[in-house]
């Protein structure tokens, strides 16, 4: 007897282990399992669909959509949970749809910590509608008034009489009830929510724990074949000659494609290069690196780290662009008993989330078909089309779960990757990232330099303040020529800095970009609140006073900021600054919240090295205590982060606190070791060996957050505003444990014994 073994992926292992007991060696991923995939068909053939978000069928069962992208924040399940408490539906009885790229939902960008901001309202007027119409229903059906008749756990109860109607049977006859008018309404009071502010489990949670879970890496469809692509290594780069004999004697290697080379501005466009297709993952790789190709390098290989971080600094050590004037700043200096200066830099950021960028594609008859990790479905369908000449309605993205993203996968240059090969080859194409290619061609966080000098009064309070800052700006990837901070970059903790001080004078110089800059997870609010913070915290030393004390003197009165009269644009993250204020009083909150929890006094008055932070970004407040030990040997260990936040109403706990734990453990990788450096234009780093994130060893060992929640404002976000004060409070932290004021990201750079 002789038995054949089938490899098995670590995904069918667990998916063999969770299964009744048995142990499956070999699974192959086949097509019908993908037609839960197929986003918003149950919606639309639901019994009742009286919106685009929600169907209802005669079993009772509910269908909710999804329509924003799932990376670890737990927005599939807590919008949707918003509509299904308004609703009144049983959670259990609810099963959420992922939805496709479509404008009919209004923005699927699950970029800006915005998702519960921006829909929150929508959610819930969609299921107060939905149960109205219900109510409605039951009503009708019974013949009696409208108000003796309530919707609970998806029934509809008739008070007098006891009677009651579950929302499947309700379903035909609510299709029927005319549309209420937005004004009839009602929504909830806070008092009567059954899952908002309370949580439910993650609807993806059995699947991610048993293997099922559906990433970007998983999607197979038949006839599926692999690419891997030689790009060229610096930015703006072109394809000289190539030479693929050897690359095509690789077994399992079918051709090699070129693709076109991408020409500034890059948005969102594939980079081009040499494919090698593959009928396997390893093939197209091991084709790749077997080819012999030469390259033009372009103008962006003079770009050399060092030089250029010198340059950054010389720039902002000289006058630039006005961006924010209160007082006179230069009268403030003169005469002044103590002037306190420095310059703070941070180098480049890649994303490296834990799955590296991945799609497929298919291109039938002038229309694309995709599976994507991706943060925007709809971004997908313009770059896709841009690529291929097509219009955006005919690309349909499916989206996947993402694996990690930080901002990286609302970029979808990989899925334009995989379009254009299927186009070209006529077969659907698969693109999987190495980590090594994640890291080479990334939209990299910039770079940033920014000078510092204030003036302290005889109460060691600052009297003026100037600061300048320079970094290659985002809006470089998008017209290819921009070289100063726009005014959303600049309103994210540069011209808004809160301190109470007279004379206040904020500057941006130009910074000529060498490789894609993009956004990643708080964006300029990691190096601005990184240079302000840790500035904050240099005067209080000047001034002899404790930090926490000092920073919330130099906070000053409670006031609501609009910086009227002191920048020309105040973007305040897109909103009404009417709605959504700079509120001190909500910053001032947190910051006594956080040294209260944390035991700020009792760990100062013990020697324990902690740094204190704080930071308003997303329109939400943020403050952190780190608590330090530097080893014998130099290393940084994190014993202990508080945070305390202020998100508005929580909507969700579980998953606000574990995005502010997220945060802290990349926030301590930023501060550690997040470095991107070149050397003739070419990135230095390949892989997590030269590129590391902070693992258990290096990560905050306990982190303990502290929601401060204010009732009646409106709901903010949570997935990046933890990140800013982060990096500062260890800095401040590794001062007070070793009285080295240290002005550069990251700590690997530094010797502390």
């Amino acid at each position: 007897m002789s038995a054949r073994v089938q490899l098995a992926s670590r995904r069918d292992f667990l998916r063999g282990v969770f299964s009744a007991g048995a142990l499956i060696l070999g699974a192959r991923f086949i097509p019908a399992e993908m037609a839960e995939m197929q986003s918003g068909s149950g919606v639309e053939n639901a019994t009742w669909n009286p919106n685009v978000w929600v169907g209802v069928n005669r079993d009772g069962s509910v269908l909710i959509i999804a329509h924003r992208s799932e990376m670890g924040t737990g927005i599939r399940t807590s919008l949707p949970m918003v509509l299904a408490d308004e609703m009144e539906a049983d959670w259990s009885r609810v099963r959420v749809e992922q939805a496709i790229g479509s404008e009919k939902y209004g923005s699927q960008d699950t970029d800006g910590s915005c998702s519960i901001r921006d829909f929150y309202d929508t959610m819930r007027e969609a299921g107060a509608t939905v149960r109205a119409l219900l109510v409605n229903a039951a009503a009708s059906h019974w013949q009696v008034p409208l108000d003796e008749c309530v919707a609970q756990n998806h029934e509809v109860i008739h008070k007098q009489s006891g009677r009651k109607l579950g929302y499947g049977e309700l379903a035909v006859p609510a299709s029927k009830q005319p549309l209420p008018h937005n004004s009839t309404i009602q929504l909830k009071k806070p008092a009567e929510f059954r899952y908002i502010g309370k949580g439910v489990p993650s609807v993806d949670l059995q699947d991610i724990c048993t293997g099922r879970a559906m990433y970007g890496f998983d999607v197979q469809v038949p006839g599926m074949v692999y690419a891997s692509i030689e790009r060229a290594p610096v930015l703006g780069g072109t394809l000289r000659s190539f030479d693929d004999s050897q690359a095509k004697s690789v077994r399992g290697v079918q051709q090699t494609v070129v693709i076109e080379q991408a020409k500034p501005p890059y948005r969102f466009q594939a980079l081009g290069g040499v494919a090698v297709i593959a009928n396997n993952t390893w093939a197209a790789a091991q084709g790749r690196k077997k080819l012999k190709v030469e390259w033009e390098s372009g103008p962006n290989a003079i770009a050399q780290t060092q030089s250029y971080k010198g340059d950054l600094i010389t720039t902002v050590s000289k006058p630039q662009k006005v961006v924010r004037k209160s007082g006179d700043v230069d009268s403030g200096f003169q005469g002044a008993p103590k002037i306190v200066e420095a310059t703070y830099y941070t180098p480049l950021l890649a994303h490296a989330s834990m799955e590296p960028p991945a799609a497929v594609a298919v291109y039938r008859e002038g229309k694309v078909e995709a599976w994507a990790a991706t943060q925007s479905p709809q971004d997908v369908q313009k770059t896709v089309a841009e690529a291929l000449s097509i219009k955006p309605t005919d690309v349909t993205c499916h989206v996947t779960l993402l694996g990690g993203a930080f901002g990286r996968k609302s970029k979808p240059d990989y899925v334009a990757e995989a379009a254009i090969l299927s186009k070209k080859i006529g077969k659907p194409v698969k693109i999987a990232w190495t980590r090594e290619e994640d890291l080479h061609f990334d939209f990299y966080h910039s770079t940033s330099a920014m000078y510092f000098k204030a003036a302290l009064d005889n109460a060691g309070k600052p009297a003026a303040w100037l600061q300048r800052c320079a970094f290659p700006p985002i809006s470089s990837t998008f017209d290819g020529k921009s070289v100063y901070g726009d005014d959303g970059e600049l309103a994210m903790g540069w011209i808004d800095v809160p301190f109470d001080i007279p004379n206040f004078q904020a500057e941006n110089g130009p910074a000529k970009p060498h490789v894609r800059i993009g956004w990643l997870r708080s964006v300029a609010n990691i190096y601005h609140a990184f240079g302000v913070q840790c500035f904050i915290d240099e005067l209080a030393n000047a001034a002899g006073r404790d930090p926490f004390e000092y920073w919330l003197a130099c906070l000053g009165t409670d006031r609501k900021l609009d910086f009227k009269g002191q920048v020309q644009k105040f973007t305040n993250y897109g909103k009404a600054v009417s709605q959504y204020p700079f509120d001190t009083a909500r910053l001032r909150r947190v910051a006594e919240t956080v040294a209260d929890r944390s035991g700020w006094v009792n760990k100062k008055a013990n020697k324990r090295a902690v740094g204190f932070a704080a930071h308003h970004s997303f329109l939400t407040y943020v403050a952190t205590v780190a608590e330090i030990d530097v080893t014998s040997d130099g290393k940084v260990r994190i014993p202990r982060i508080d945070v305390a936040v202020d998100c508005g109403p929580v909507i969700n706990p579980d998953r606000v606190k574990a995005q502010l734990e997220g945060a802290a453990v990349f926030g301590a990788s930023i501060a550690l070791m997040g470095e991107i450096t070149l050397a003739d234009g070419r990135v230095q780093q390949g892989n997590f060996n030269r590129y590391p994130v902070a693992r258990m060893d290096d990560a905050p060992i306990e982190t303990h957050v502290h929601l401060v929640p204010t009732e009646d404002a409106p709901p903010t976000g949570a997935g990046e505003p933890g990140v800013p004060p982060t990096s500062p409070a260890i800095y401040n932290a590794v001062f007070a444990a070793t009285g080295r004021r240290l002005r550069e990201l990251p700590l690997k750079n530094h010797k502390l014994v």
